[in-house]
């Protein structure tokens, strides 16, 4: 899909401005159609001969004529009448580049149009990811449940627009809007939001990385990219720290580069979450407080190596609190920390990923908590349609017994580049009083521990 480079206010392309209007000649007669044709032709200097004026007339006046009728059916008249004619040299240009102007007005207008096309470009893109999951221990009484997920199955439905504009000299001006959405039930995620799950503005260079201005993915979502096997996968690490696959900042100011096999970026938010409808998307802490520099701030950064054999990436994130705000974080002293350490190795086509996550809160009424999230896993591709991936992680409450443990499994099938079959089957542990659901956006009895399968489909487009 192409869209038009127009810029409001601005020029478009020299070539198709127009320069001043000539002055009007009042002391020269009116001349009709015919005669303007004749007396334009001996102006523009095709005049040697009065048989040639006539064939050059009789040629002219049928193109003109040709373009009249061309632009009378748009209710376009042009009055030849109206014109008159000087002797004086620059009248005599502007009459002429009239002329011209008229003949070439069509392709003059389809090569402007083209190349405002050609310097920008809008794609859409999507993902459509359902099947039925059943999990056991969903309540406090022990019972199972079967269901369709709305969070998210292999990877979380979406909607989503990109586009750019060539400025030339390497620069790109650039958007995101990406809707996520529910399709079980066709409501929007991301707390509601319409475009939430990225929704920016920036410039992109390819010297010096890009800047980008809105709601978008911080250095929490990146760092775990390359790293993480499983993904935003119904069972993941994602469901034991459900902020990890929503790391997003509403107004936020981001920068991400790439310098050989370097990666750095940051984020900077004034408010991190305009939501407050519930869960670790929606936490409702919009800040922006006039008086309060701390306020819902957000601040996120990121370093990393990597190349085809093997990467390192780190992160650190720490969110500020506000009157009102989810998770304890009820006043701008209070924070919520989180440091990534994360690798990868390539062993033939086989990827080894792991990570730890140091988090640490400090909430209202001084309830302090420490833990670390480390995970291991592998992505074994058994044939060219064929991919196993498998995942272990480990959830260490420090001073706590409230541990979580989670084994997964998920083997694909790929039907095409854009359409798979996958099964995925997980097992968690809950110690002490924890609990935390196998599936991301469901339940379980405390202390209970949960067993899940789930089986679906996912088309890319």
């Amino acid at each position: 899909m192409k869209a038009s480079g127009d810029q409001p206010g601005g020029r478009l392309n020299a070539p198709c401005e127009t320069r001043g209007s000539p002055r009007s000649a009042t002391k020269n007669p009116r001349i009709d159609t015919a005669e303007g044709v004749r007396r334009m032709s001996a102006i523009c200097g095709h005049a040697e001969s009065s048989g040639s004026i006539k064939k050059v007339g009789n040629k002219i006046s049928s193109k003109v004529s040709n373009r009249i009728n061309k632009i009378n059916k748009t209710n376009l008249k042009i009055e030849f009448k109206n014109l008159y004619v000087s002797g004086g040299g620059t009248m005599k240009k502007s009459v002429c580049s009239a002329i011209a102007l008229m003949g070439a007005m069509g392709a003059m207008g389809a090569l402007c149009a083209g190349n405002a096309m050609a310097q920008s470009s809008v794609t859409v893109y999507g993902i459509v990811d359902t099947g039925v999951v059943y999990t056991t221990n969903a309540n406090a009484a022990g019972n199972s449940v079967f269901k369709m997920p709305s969070l998210t199955g292999s990877f979380p439905s979406r909607l989503g627009f990109k586009g750019s504009e060539d400025l030339g000299g390497g620069l790109e001006a650039m958007f995101v809007l990406e809707t996520g959405f529910a399709p079980d039930t066709g409501s929007m995620g991301q707390g509601n939001r319409l475009f939430g799950r990225q929704s920016l503005v920036g410039l992109k260079s390819n010297s010096w990385g890009q800047v980008m201005l809105g709601r978008q993915v911080n250095m929490t979502y990146i760092a775990t990219l390359k790293t993480d096997v499983m993904g935003p996968n119904i069972f993941a690490i994602g469901s034991i720290d459900g902020y990890l696959p929503n790391a997003r900042s509403d107004n936020s100011i981001g920068y991400l580069g790439n310098f050989s096999n370097f990666t750095v970026g940051a984020t900077y938010s004034f408010g991190r979450d305009t939501s407050a409808t519930g869960g670790p998307a929606a936490t409702g802490c919009a800040g922006e407080v006039a008086g309060n520099s701390k306020a819902c701030r957000q601040v996120t950064a990121l370093v990393g190596y990597d190349n085809k054999s093997f990467g390192v990436t780190s992160s650190y994130d720490i969110l500020y609190g506000n009157t009102g705000a989810a998770g304890g974080l009820t006043s701008s002293d209070n924070t919520d920390q989180r440091v990534t350490l994360n690798g990868f190795v390539m062993i033939g086509d086989t990827k080894i990923g792991a990570g730890v996550v140091d988090r640490r809160t400090r909430a209202a009424g001084a309830v302090n908590t420490n833990s670390d999230l480390y995970y291991l896993g592998a992505s074994v591709p058994l044939s060219t349609a064929l991919v196993l991936d498998a995942q272990v992680a480990k959830l260490n409450v420090k001073s706590s017994p409230n541990d979580v443990t989670l084994m997964v499994g998920r083997l694909t099938y790929n039907l095409s580049k854009r359409t798979a079959l996958y099964t995925s089957l997980g097992y968690q542990k809950n110690g002490g009083t924890s609990a935390v659901a196998i599936d991301a956006g469901g339940t379980v009895g405390a202390g209970k521990n949960q067993l899940g399968v789930m089986s679906g489909i996912r088309h890319t487009f």
